[in-house]
């Protein structure tokens, strides 16, 4: 959403705004996290604690570097993955976030010469594999259900509930994303309600890639049903067109929130 800016400029914006914490995507910061000094990894913390902002997270934990794959039918290439989904623990956890967003749909979608079941059977191998460590670091991953135009596997919450309930491990969870959810063809809040115990983060855009408010998806339905079954984690605005800019989008975005809550 922030593309090109410093995340110090990121902190204060979003602290000036009246966000309690930012999301970031790793690739943005460096492709492989594992370069990321432990000086730089401090100064981001000390920076957004400066700033009064949390770090909630990361998101796109994938995009970088090349290689990985969670659904590969390789064991080469699902070790591999699973070394960095630790990485990527050990770097959310000493940035001061709590949760990973699993989303990536280019790096999970079934390959041709694989069956569903396969792909399942070898993205709970890595899961389970990474489990530990984000147990140690208090990191929880969000499986994300993405739209059947974006990718072929996980593309329900039904779906994706079932993978998780495959890992049986606590910090291997879901993250439900408003915009994704509306391609299920289904009552939004009957999803959410459905996810009771398993939803850890919430994804709110809209209907037109852009901040809630910006389409028709009912946020207020959505606050209710959250509030409903007990939600605790955070609700990210997460934007993939930006239109007019950036801050114009967050402040809209969080005015929005702020009154479906605010009426749930």
């Amino acid at each position: 959403m922030f593309e090109g800016w410093e995340l110090e400029r990121v902190f204060a914006f979003a602290a000036q705004v009246g966000f309690e914490a930012v999301e970031i995507a790793p690739f943005t910061l460096a492709p492989d996290v594992r370069t990321i000094s432990a000086e730089r990894r401090s100064q981001i913390r000390r920076t957004a604690e400066q700033a009064g902002i949390a770090v909630a997270g990361l998101h796109w934990i994938f995009v970088g570097p090349e290689g990985m794959y969670l659904t590969s039918p390789e064991a080469e290439t699902r070790a591999r993955t699973a070394e960095y989904l630790m990485a990527l623990a050990d770097f959310c956890a000493e940035v001061g976030g709590v949760h990973m967003v699993l989303g990536s749909p280019k790096q999970r979608s079934v390959l041709p010469e694989v069956t569903y079941e396969q792909a399942q059977g070898y993205a709970v191998e890595v899961l389970r594999a990474a489990a530990p460590r984000l147990a140690e670091r208090h990191v929880v991953v969000g499986l994300e259900p993405l739209s059947s135009q974006e990718t072929n596997f996980l593309t329900t919450a039904e779906e994706t509930r079932r993978l998780v309930d495959a890992v049986g491990h606590p910090n291997v969870r879901m993250t439900l994303d408003a915009k994704a959810m509306s391609s299920e063809g289904r009552p939004i809040p009957d999803i959410i309600r459905e996810s009771r115990g398993y939803v850890s983060h919430f994804h709110a855009n809209d209907d037109t890639r852009r901040e809630p408010g910006s389409g028709s998806l009912d946020f207020e339905g959505m606050a209710q049903a959250l509030m409903g079954i007990g939600f605790g984690g955070y609700v990210s605005i997460e934007v993939f067109s930006i239109e007019p800019d950036a801050e114009t989008m967050a402040r809209r975005g969080l005015e929005h929130l702020r009154k479906a809550f605010g009426s749930a």
